[in-house]
């Protein structure tokens, strides 16, 4: 781990508390604050299940009794595989007060990247509901002991986490322990979990609860906030999203989420007109679909004040219409999962600038645009690469030197892969890009991961992934492919083969072009602007 990292530096730390930026409470501390003060009062709806802050509270003991009951030592780190519903919470507040370090898996992972990922943070336990995706999760943690993982435990829950507990399959001991030697703290490894990435299989992204805390703030004060919100968290708890607009601000405002363990835009709309919900997270893909129901004209959405978005282009008209239909206000946070935020939108920004830009830059962050020789760009409207220093960015990327090396600039600056622009006022544009990915519904999506990984098929000569444009997921993944010598190929071939692979789903190609010969740039390398260009061509024509 290099030591340019602000975080591991004591006078960052002292800076970040002086400042109120950071602190000493734990989420864990606040459940528990809830639990004695709103004991009664609803903490999480989970599609029709709810639970009340003092069964929350309760369960989280509970189960990190049961944790500690394993034998595996503090700073052991435990995985977390659930669906979006009241036990992921449960478990992040369990492994905090047993001392361990959760490692996030996102629901949809596919096994190889389950593997990667429990491979590289080494996670000794394993936390599931007893089938994933239809498959039974004792068969799941076989396989990946027999993989050489290093999983002696796994903990098996019921989905609201007030049921049975197992333990490799026998039912669990409680251990009761001294909460002040055996939790950790604000500013402990709290969460690794994955960055979608631009190469490869994901990296494994280091966060303390202090920097949510510190975005939990800039959240606040950007919608006006109070512990009277009622929340509605559409993005997976694991990733930097999902945390804090479903794990860390209602959490520490003592207020009701609403979860549900698959997005439906239909349920969605259901549930923000029953439950009188104010503040909606969700990306942009999320809110198209539910634009594009029949129901978002028949329900009452008048409650909402405001709806969080993000992870991709936030599209104008689109959104206007959203706060033309549900009188509420489209904001958003502009960063990633390692940087946290470098810009944000208020209710108190105009339709113009909540919509059309990624809002005034956060100063707490430190932000600067670079030009390509590292230079800082003082001019307004002159596009560069943003880098940012704050309470709000992670501890960097688990065990991966030459990855920090990339992310982390030689004075202690982050790096974000996108191309910038700021105004006379401050406010930040996205521009570009430059990294090869495709975003999906707000996902990250390497292309030449994908690449790698059909390239495996033995009909596969050279195949190239490009984005495809799509008015609901804003791209989605083309893939264009020359093949092998008397061989064929179709998309139900490539699918079939990376889910074989183990291949997450969001990788899967949505279409398939077979050309002959794929253009090249000088130097040889696959020209894809002409790819790009091409995929809009033949879907304009076909429309």
């Amino acid at each position: 781990m290099t030591a340019r990292l602000a975080h591991q530096n004591p006078a960052d730390v002292a800076a970040y508390k002086r400042a109120g930026w950071w602190g000493e409470t734990t989420v864990g501390e606040m459940v528990s604050h809830w639990g004695v003060e709103r004991p009664d009062a609803t903490a999480y709806v989970a599609d029709d299940a709810r639970a009340t802050w003092a069964e929350y509270d309760e369960r989280a003991s509970r189960l990190a009794r049961a944790l500690v009951a394993t034998g595996l030592p503090r700073g052991a780190r435990c995985a977390v595989l659930l669906p979006d519903g009241v036990a992921v919470h449960v478990a992040f507040v369990a492994a905090e007060r047993a001392g361990f370090t959760v490692v996030g898996l996102g629901h949809r992972a596919g096994d190889a990247e389950i593997r990667h990922i429990l491979g590289k943070t080494g996670a000794q336990a394993l936390v599931t509901l007893a089938e994933h995706r239809g498959r039974p999760t004792a068969e799941l943690a076989g396989a990946l002991r027999a993989d050489g993982l290093p999983v002696s435990q796994h903990v098996v829950i019921t989905a609201d986490a007030s049921g049975d507990i197992t333990v490799n399959g026998d039912a669990a001991s409680e251990t009761p322990f001294d909460l002040g030697s055996r939790g950790y703290g604000a500013d402990d490894l709290f969460i690794i979990n994955s960055t979608s990435g631009t190469t490869g299989m994901p990296k494994c992204v280091m966060h303390n609860e202090n920097r949510w805390f510190f975005f939990h703030q800039l959240a606040v004060a950007a919608g006006e906030m109070t512990s009277d919100d009622v929340f509605f968290g559409a993005v997976p708890a694991p990733f930097g999203f999902g945390l804090w607009t479903a794990h860390v601000t209602p959490n520490v405002l003592g207020s009701t989420t609403v979860v549900t363990e698959r997005f439906d835009a239909d349920e969605t709309l259901r549930l923000i007109e029953r439950e009188r919900v104010t503040v909606l997270s969700c990306v942009s893909t999320q809110f198209l679909m539910m634009l594009n129901s029949p129901e978002v004209e028949q329900r009452d959405l008048t409650s909402l004040r405001c709806m969080f978005t993000g992870g991709e282009a936030v599209p104008y008209e689109r959104a206007a219409r959203f706060e033309d239909v549900t009188g509420a206000r489209v904001l958003q946070f502009y960063g990633s999962n390692e940087t946290g935020a470098l810009s944000n939108t208020t209710m108190r920004d105009d339709r113009e600038h909540r919509l059309q830009t990624a809002g005034r830059i956060i100063p707490e962050m430190d932000v600067r645009l670079l030009d390509d020789d590292g230079r800082d760009i003082t001019e307004p409207g002159v596009p560069g690469n943003p880098v940012c220093k704050g309470a709000a960015t992670c501890f960097g990327y688990l065990d991966d030197d030459a990855a920090n090396e990339e992310l982390i600039t030689d004075d202690g600056f982050m790096r974000i892969g996108d191309l910038c622009e700021l105004d006379a006022d401050g406010y930040l544009r996205v521009v570009g890009r430059t990294s090869d990915i495709i975003i999906r519904g707000g996902k990250n999506i390497s292309a030449p991961a994908v690449e790698a990984e059909v390239a495996s098929h033995p009909a596969v000569a050279v195949a190239a992934a490009v984005s495809m444009p799509d008015e609901i997921f804003g791209e989605r993944v083309c893939l264009y492919a020359e093949l092998r010598p008397d061989s064929t190929l179709d998309l139900h071939d490539v699918v079939a083969h990376l889910r074989a692979r183990g291949v997450s789903t969001e990788w899967f190609p949505e279409r398939l072009v077979v050309v002959d010969a794929l253009p090249r740039a000088s130097g040889g390398k696959v020209a894809k602007g002409e790819l790009r260009a091409d995929i809009r061509r033949r879907i304009e024509s076909e429309s």
